[in-house]
């Protein structure tokens, strides 16, 4: 399958079953791809809603009405996307109440695009201007690699790299890997020290998808007219058949994600590696209180060595949803809430969100050494990370059931039956099926 990024859409026109309702937004009377010019600011007084389920989002909220007299925005909180906002949102879009500005993954927003949900917000003042302000794959994900298209503002991001006990590695003799090679075989040495290199996370697809996507793998593709899938790229079938061998030699543990018990496997050394986001490093810190210092930062393991390339795992936009009476203010308090350097240091010290904003990578937060790293400037390597995200990964328009179907196969696998290739395949093959149960139209 050749890798494309290219629009959805002639897809969405063909797929959206919304009758939205609403006065002419940055939208309305626009050609596919073509911005409107009508998205003006409103007159007078404007209220604006905004949902967000990132902690301290409120706080944030609070500094803007501060300096925003007369663009005032009340904060809504829910449950996180996939547990309940989503559907709230497209409930409400479809109702004609929807927020002016919602939360939304960036692997859920082609779903949003596909079911016509979002507003074109390229008129509206400078934000079509604002793309050199943001790492450049993020603001692939929410143009869609369309001209003059823009349906969310970037606002954090997840590029991975390796979480790893230094101190366990240094006493063990066994070199840091720097390839996937060597980390296998670091993998086996660790067994023979009665731990484990790492868990295989089977509830986390998108942690296996940002394998694939450091690989150069593709799992979704639009023509302009139809989707392509293809779980099963050469790409993706290494990296499930790299994970096969280490599950098959039982060198990498089967515990839940999360849990309580997976926690305490980083807090006792049962455990000297995590492949994560940049978000991960608190998640360790709190989980893992009593190794404070012996954790290190390095850049993902690469399948050919003196390679550069990161995954990413999860990130955000905040997108102007269909129907809103006034985009351009919507607009710009979405491009404010992740370019202010204030908002951004509020967001992360209250939320843990890593800006996908270029500016917001030099605050201070992001700057200095890290004690419970050892003194190690992480952020410099997750830095270096997000500059080597490849930029053009597309999600698929119904990511929340392909994560689903492969989960249940990946459970499968580690209770001792089939493959990880095994998963994908069943995967791909439902993940087509729902395409064509909501008549959105599918390369043959």
């Amino acid at each position: 399958m050749q890798r494309k990024f290219k629009t959805v859409a002639m897809a969405a026109a063909v797929v959206s079953s919304l009758t939205l309702a609403g006065c002419a937004t940055a939208s309305d009377d626009a050609a596919p791809g073509e911005a409107a010019g009508d998205c003006a600011p409103s007159d007078g007084p404007v209220e604006l809603t905004f949902t967000s389920w990132v902690p301290g989002m409120d706080k944030v909220v609070e500094l803007w009405n501060e300096q925003n007299e007369d663009i005032q925005v009340e904060f809504q909180t829910g449950p996180n996307g996939n547990s309940g906002t989503y559907q709230n949102f497209f409930n409400e879009i479809k109702a004609g109440n929807a927020s002016d500005v919602g939360q939304i993954e960036y692997d859920a927003l082609p779903n949003f695009r596909v079911q016509d949900g979002l507003e074109n917000i390229a008129a509206c003042g400078d934000i079509l201007a604002a793309g050199d302000d943001f790492v450049d794959w993020t603001w692939s994900q929410v143009t869609f690699g369309e001209d003059n298209a823009v349906y969310a503002i970037p606002q954090d991001s997840g590029p991975m790299a390796m979480y790893y006990r230094a101190d366990l590695f240094e006493a063990a003799g066994i070199p840091v890997p720097t390839t996937w090679e060597e980390y296998a075989a670091a993998a086996a040495l660790i067994k023979a020290e009665g731990s484990f290199i790492t868990n295989f996370p089977k509830t986390d697809v998108n942690w296996f998808a940002g394998m694939v996507w450091q690989n150069g793998g593709q799992w979704f593709e639009n023509d302009g007219d139809n989707w392509g899938v293809e779980l099963t790229s050469p790409e993706s079938i290494e990296v499930a058949d790299y994970w096969q061998a280490l599950i098959d030699n039982e060198e990498v543990s089967a515990l839940a994600s999360f849990s309580d018990e997976w926690n305490n496997s980083f807090d006792t050394g049962q455990q000297w590696t995590w492949i994560s986001a940049v978000w991960g490093a608190s998640t360790l810190s709190t989980g893992a209180p009593n190794q404070a210092g012996n954790w290190r930062v390095a850049p993902m393991p690469q399948w050919e060595a003196g390679g550069e390339d990161a995954g990413n795992w999860g990130g955000s936009s905040t997108a102007v949803l269909k129907g809103s009476d006034h985009p351009y203010e919507a607009a710009q308090f979405a491009l404010w809430l992740n370019t202010d350097p204030d908002a951004l240091a509020m967001a992360n010290e209250l939320g843990g969100l890593y800006p996908a904003s270029k500016e917001g990578a030099t605050l201070p937060a992001f700057t200095g050494e890290s004690e419970y790293y050892g003194g190690q400037k992480i952020y410099d390597v997750f830095a270096e990370a997000s500059a080597n995200v490849i930029p053009d990964f597309l999600w698929g328009p119904t990511m929340t059931q392909t994560y689903t179907d492969v989960s249940d196969g990946f459970g499968t696998v580690l209770g001792g039956s089939g493959t990880l290739a095994d998963a994908l395949a069943a995967g791909e093959e439902k993940t087509i099926e729902a395409l064509k149960a909501q008549s959105i139209p599918v390369q043959e």
